[in-house]
């Protein structure tokens, strides 16, 4: 008989046990992909909030002027630099309409809003339209003006409303919150010089904030990565467990074969490759699972336009090549000590 149609027998054989092994692969792989997956979408998500700031320097007011705006003559300023160019400016404050506290936020590029339904222009979020019975084509009025509401984004929990920066500005009188800007020199150097020459402005850098992303995303995949790879390691050691009574029980059986010819290195091979097959089949289960959680999580989130970002094929591939490849390896102790069987002891056995 060939050993390893032995192997495939052997797991037919023990059903239960060996779908009860898989089920530890399968919760690891399972885990894994989704844990790393869901981080990889979240920091695709992120950068792709960020790198609609291409700047080196971004100018918001100073936290001990009390204002959340800076002023005309103070943007003026900052727009006459010679060092500064390619700006874009970004008009932010809150008004108070029926009793609830109102978020507005200029928008320079449409595509960096999620809408739900309508078109650009004045999105309401929907818990503005829930909690004041707004819709496309209600009336809103902010700062004695009246704005036509021409959508509804996807923000949720949240009491927001986006319009065209230009809008926002001529409301605020000119005033706008954050200026992003590209420099021709170093960007911390024309930082300090701002904050020296301009006074009641604030100026970071982007490579502090990029900084402070990538550490916290790094952080975040490494810690994901740890605690899924603990529950892959479970799974493995139960593969380690299940070949070592699978040789004590099959001592005989193992005698026999050994009796007729077959040599240790065809033993051996036999119980690696049902080490190795148990994991295959639970990598292969255990990232279909992953990937059906990542689908459903994403939706929850509403992630969804990242879903091919949480699935990299790095990753599907080495989760199913490292269930595999780990499992061989748990296998290789029982495979060893099934290959050194003594035959006469051996047919003894009972």
């Amino acid at each position: 008989m060939n050993l390893y149609n032995l192997a495939f027998n052997n797991i037919r054989r023990k059903k239960l046990r060996s779908a009860l092994t898989m089920l530890g692969i399968i919760i690891g792989a399972a885990t894994l992909v989704v844990l790393l997956g869901v981080t990889a979408g979240a920091t695709s998500a992120v950068k792709a909030e960020t790198d609609q700031y291409m700047y080196d320097v971004v100018i918001t007011p100073a936290s001990s002027t009390g204002s959340y705006l800076m002023d005309a003559e103070t943007v003026s300023k900052i727009r006459s630099r010679s060092n500064l160019f390619d700006f874009r400016e970004v008009t932010a404050f809150r008004e108070n309409i029926n009793g609830n506290e109102i978020s507005f936020e200029g928008v320079n590029d449409w595509k960096q809003v999620k809408l739900k339904n309508g078109t650009s222009g004045v999105v309401i979020s929907q818990d503005v339209a829930d909690k004041l019975g707004y819709g496309i084509g209600s009336k809103i009025k902010v700062k004695d003006q009246e704005l036509t509401i021409t959508g509804i984004s996807n923000v949720v929990q949240a009491l927001y409303v986006h319009i065209d920066q230009g809008t926002a500005k001529q409301l605020t009188d000119d005033k706008v919150s954050a200026i992003y800007a590209s420099t021709d020199g170093d960007p911390q150097t024309v930082a300090d010089e701002i904050e020296e020459q301009i006074s009641g402005v604030s100026v970071e850098t982007k490579s502090e904030n990029v900084a402070e992303v990538q550490e916290m995303t790094d952080q975040a995949l490494l810690f994901m990565g740890f605690i899924a790879g603990i529950a892959l390691l479970v799974g493995i050691i139960s593969v380690i467990n299940t070949m070592l009574i699978s040789v004590m029980e099959r001592t005989r059986e193992l005698g026999i074969l050994k009796a007729t010819g077959f040599t240790n290195r065809e033993i051996k091979g036999s119980i690696l490759f049902e080490s190795g097959l148990l994991g295959l089949s639970g990598g292969v289960i255990g990232v279909i699972l992953g990937i059906t959680g990542i689908v459903v999580i994403a939706n929850v989130l509403k992630l969804t336009e990242y879903i091919p970002d949480m699935m990299p094929l790095w990753l599907i591939l080495g989760v199913i090549a490292g269930a595999t490849l780990l499992s061989v390896l748990a296998g290789l102790y029982p495979a060893m000590r099934a290959s050194k069987l003594n035959v006469v002891e051996a047919l003894r056995n009972e």
